[in-house]
This record gives structure tokens, C-alpha cells and sequence, in this order.
């Protein structure tokens, strides 16, 4: 069973600081609509846009900037930018998958 996308709206700053997202790579993408299969656990924080995610089982996430987003391993779905996104991003180790919520909880 694929876990849900995980979000925190404005998280702390702490939280950020705490997971070295600003050490974390930088990916960009104009406005467009594709596919994508996670194969790994993705973590990432939305610098700037707007993007609506819909998952094979149907649920629909919008993300936007200011957003903590955790993307589970297996995860197939369809982004559709709806605006130019701009985020730093981290793929998770197996052993590295504790939840977001889980560290939220520790500030």
C-alpha cells in the first residue's frame, strides 16, 4: 500500500534549518503537465509555484510555495504546474524515511 503525500504549510524555520534544506539540490520546471513515478521517497520545499498533483488512486494535492512536501516511494502520479515551480528536493534512503510529521512534532 503507497502512503499519502505528506504537506506542511509554512513549516518553522527550524524544521528547515533542522533538515539542511537549503543544502538540499534546486530543480525548476516552466509551467507543462507530465507523469511521474517516485521510486524513492522525495522530500521537498516549494521555493515558489503552484502545482496540483493527482495520484493513480485519484487524491488531488495542491503545493505551492512555502509547502514541506514528502512524496512516498512507489508513488505514481501527474503533476500539473500551474504555475513555475522552483524547489529544493532530497530523495530519502530506505533507512531515512521518518515521516515529516514525525519531525514537526520534535520542535
Amino acid at each position: 500500500m503507497i502512503k499519502n503525500i505528506e504537506i506542511i504549510s509554512q513549516p518553522e524555520p527550524e524544521l528547515l534549518k533542522a533538515l539542511g534544506v537549503t543544502h538540499w539540490p534546486v530543480w525548476s520546471k516552466e509551467v507543462s503537465r507530465f507523469p511521474w513515478v517516485y521510486d524513492a521517497s522525495e522530500s521537498c520545499y516549494f521555493i515558489e509555484g503552484e502545482v496540483l498533483v493527482t495520484t493513480e488512486q485519484g487524491q488531488e494535492v495542491t503545493i505551492q510555495a512555502g509547502d514541506l512536501v514528502t512524496f512516498p516511494a512507489g508513488l505514481s502520479c501527474v503533476w500539473d504546474i500551474r504555475h513555475p515551480v522552483v524547489k529544493h528536493y532530497h530523495f530519502l534512503a530506505r533507512d531515512d524515511e521518518e515521516p515529516l510529521a514525525d519531525l514537526a512534532a520534535v520542535q
